[in-house]
């Protein structure tokens, strides 16, 4: 529900949520994630994704800021989830389009906002021994039905 109007002279009159994606990398019985380097929550771990930017397709946005985070090239984007819940980050309204993400063999590196880069067991994850960014022990939950 939108209390009231909100008024955006650059976007033309109408003040919309941000357009972020997501990507999920499985490996075996692990997944992809990296460590947030920048606020909001320093230290803190999710899967690597980042803004879309002006003009950009969220299918090459996922594809490049994978690759921004973790130095691995992906592949084959399918649609696995949006999230969008007005409070899922604390900057402000960011709606995440999540992709399941393939990449060929290799290690990640991290790089750009990320301070590290690393498959985790996705056990680990689940039982809370990772410390989850936002909303995204909640994607990992959903990927995986659990």
């Amino acid at each position: 529900m939108v209390s009231e109007l909100a008024i955006c002279d650059e976007c033309n009159g109408w003040l919309n949520p941000a357009l972020a994606v997501d990507a999920a990398v499985q490996r075996g019985n692990e997944i992809l994630l990296i460590q947030r380097k920048f606020p909001p929550m320093v230290g803190y771990w999710g899967l690597p994704g980042g803004f879309v930017d002006r003009d950009e397709d969220p299918l090459e946005a996922v594809l490049r800021e994978l690759e921004e985070e973790t130095g691995l090239v992906g592949s084959n984007p399918e649609l696995l989830m949006v999230m969008g819940d007005p409070d899922r980050d604390p900057r402000k309204h960011i709606v995440s389009i999540v992709y399941s993400v393939t990449v060929d063999a290799g290690e990640p590196a991290a790089g750009d906002d990320a301070a590290d880069a690393r498959y985790w067991p996705l056990d680990s994850i689940l039982n809370g021994e990772v410390p989850m960014a936002g909303d995204h022990l909640q994607i990992v939950k959903n990927w995986f039905n659990q």
